[in-house]
């Protein structure tokens, strides 16, 4: 009898295990390629071409294949920097707008197999790989889309050349996790010796169906990222300054624009999965530049890039260039490994271990969904709600006062993205007390969750911590719950050490070309000039931003004469201190002529300077 009694028990326990029903997902739901990539956190960029011994950001297309000769060229050192930096990958520039090809491709001679370094028998691809290989980082390549160096840029034949050499990145050099296509396509450049200006319709010239077909069976666990008029498995956030949007949808459509709104933010309704990953230099620039040695990130600024980017449902992608020598420069290497410290410190010590825990709902009252699996360290495991309860709160209670200033929390995004808005509250002398993020844009800033959600607030010392999701599209699945105590760092003040115009008389001009378009610099008396630099508005406005430039000397009697002329490149995505740099002239006057403006009539710029002898 006894034996009959405890088959039924067991019976009954487990028809009462199969009654509580799995929660079912809510919109788009990641793949697995999407979630290794996400669960990846942070990895590397790494810049480095001829650009580097040019001194520009992009090249045109006709620099000599003869200046790459690096005498200390080491991707092993570049991989154990990354490694030390908490890069859990890298994604190298194989290829960049000016056509050089970092490996010996077999289908132009424009590549280092025509360089004197290694006597043309070396191949940088190859030598990375294997670093990546040796010091277990994921290996990925950006191959820029455009060509400037290819004679057949803009006409149908560059599309076999362009997949001929997807081909060998992807068949030569063992896994790749990722590969990365700028959106910059099309303009000025030397394609062959031609030396003119081609425009291609950027959504239909690359075929990118056809292209992204070879590339997932060349690369079955690859994800692609895609700014070229193709959605691809992750999409850009809309700037180069290190930082997505509070709400932060993993979602877009499948079709349609994406103006940058939705790639800063996301989509709520949309019905495709594409997180954001966000790009930023730990330098202004992506290329190596010595004038920006001393204007390497400071670690209170990746703290925040990375409070901005990880914690804002994003992954971070972070660049280190290469210096001439062939190496990243020790101040970048020095603060990176900084960095990766200071986030090990931070969020190796959960004060959240050891507290009680107790939610307003649990899904049918089951310890298969309790509130402990949001603490309990796996990732495969979650606190959700019932089916009909989009809000629900939980209480941290800590039995002691506690100091903390970070928050965090975690959806189980295998099923979807839910939550829309939350808040917190401390417990304080009796009563509660909300907290606001100090890095929201507008409001408190919490708003979605996402994959991971780091709040930042003031330090506070409190018994009870509460986590209230407001509103969610559906149940709320809530797979881990973190309380950090970081330490205080000094805030980088906004164009500190930035500022010259000062010096001179500076003047919006009606002359050169056109009314409002040039500024004219007075040096109070003549000097030895060498360049002029250019701060374009830091307002998020693309008005007014020189693209195109012409720069002229006074030379007396109202004359002028032009000694420098060019593009500023990728100055609107990434709209930082230019420099250019021409041959010492003695003079009294400059004048700085916008050819071409991103938009807008009028010349504007947060300030300009000239390079003085």
């Amino acid at each position: 009898m006894r034996r009959y009694s405890f088959l039924l028990i067991t019976l009954l326990i487990i028809c009462t295990s199969c009654s509580i029903s799995r929660p079912t997902a809510c919109g788009p739901t990641p793949t697995k390629q999407q979630i290794e990539l996400q669960d990846m956190e942070e990895y590397a960029f790494i810049h480095y071409s001829l650009n580097t011994y040019t001194d520009q950001e992009w090249g045109y297309g006709n620099e000599d294949v003869n200046l790459f000769n690096p005498k200390n060229l080491d991707p092993r050192q570049w991989a154990r920097t990354c490694k030390e930096s908490g890069m859990k990958g890298i994604i190298f520039t194989v290829k960049h707008h000016c056509g050089f090809c970092m490996w010996p491709s077999a289908y132009t001679e424009y590549s280092v197999k025509n360089s004197p370094w290694k006597n043309g028998q070396g191949d940088v691809v190859k030598e990375l790989a294997e670093a990546c290989k040796e010091y277990g980082l994921r290996f990925a390549v950006y191959l820029s889309p455009w060509d400037r160096n290819h004679a057949e840029y803009g006409r149908p034949a560059y599309i076999d050349y362009f997949r001929n050499q997807l081909r060998e990145l992807l068949t030569n050099y063992g896994d790749i996790y990722e590969v990365w296509f700028d959106g910059a396509n099309g303009g000025n450049g030397y394609y062959g010796g031609a030396n003119e200006t081609r425009h291609i319709d950027r959504t239909t010239y690359y075929q990118w169906a056809e292209t992204y077909r070879m590339i997932r069976e060349l690369q079955p666990n690859i994800v692609i990222w895609n700014d070229g008029g193709d959605r691809g498995d992750l999409r850009w956030v809309g700037t180069e300054a290190g930082f997505i949007g509070e709400t932060n949808w993993s979602l877009l459509n499948k079709d349609g624009d994406v103006p940058f709104e939705m790639l800063h933010y996301g989509l709520e309704n949309g019905n495709v999965w594409v997180p954001g990953e966000t790009n930023t230099s730990i330098r202004p620039g992506w290329f190596y530049h010595d004038q920006e040695n001393s204007r390497v990130k400071s670690l209170s600024k990746l703290m925040e890039t990375y409070y901005k980017s990880v914690g804002r449902n994003s992954t971070l992608l972070l660049n280190f260039p290469i210096t001439r020598d062939g190496l990243i420069h020790q101040e970048d290497s020095l603060r990176g490994s900084a960095f990766a410290k200071m986030v090990r410190e931070i969020f190796s010590n959960d004060l959240i271990e050891g507290a009680s825990l107790t939610a307003t709902n649990t899904r049918n009252n089951s310890s298969k969904y309790s509130i402990k699996h949001a603490i309990d360290g796996k990732t495969n495991t979650y606190w959700a709600t019932d089916d009909d309860v989009k809000t629900a709160a939980v209480t941290i209670d800590f039995g002691k006062p506690t100091t903390f200033n970070r928050f965090m929390t975690c959806e189980y995004i295998q099923l979807g993205q839910r939550v829309k808005d939350f808040k917190l509250e401390v417990f304080v002398n009796g009563t509660w007390e909300p907290l606001k993020d100090i890095y929201a844009e507008r409001g408190d800033g919490m708003t979605t969750v996402g994959r991971k959600r780091i709040i930042c607030f003031p330090t506070v010392t409190a018994s009870k911590l509460r986590f209230t999701i407001v509103d969610s599209k559906a149940c709320p699945l809530i797979s881990r719950l973190g309380v950090f105590l970081a330490p205080e760092l000094t805030p980088d003040i906004p164009g500190s050490g930035e500022k010259y115009s000062t010096k001179w008389n500076v003047s919006l001009a009606g002359g050169g070309n056109g009314n409002g378009r040039s500024v004219i610099i007075d040096l109070k008396g003549k000097k030895n000039v060498k360049g002029l630099r250019y701060l374009p508005p830091q307002d998020r406005n693309t008005r007014g931003i020189v693209m195109d430039y012409a720069v002229f000397a006074s030379v007396g009697n109202g004359e002028w004469k032009e000694i420098s002329k060019g593009e500023f490149s990728n100055i609107v995505n990434n709209p930082i201190w230019q420099t250019v740099n021409f041959p010492a002239i003695t003079t009294d006057r400059i004048r700085l002529d916008a050819v071409r403006l991103a938009s807008g009539e009028r010349i504007r710029f947060e300030d300009i300077d000239v390079v003085t002898e």
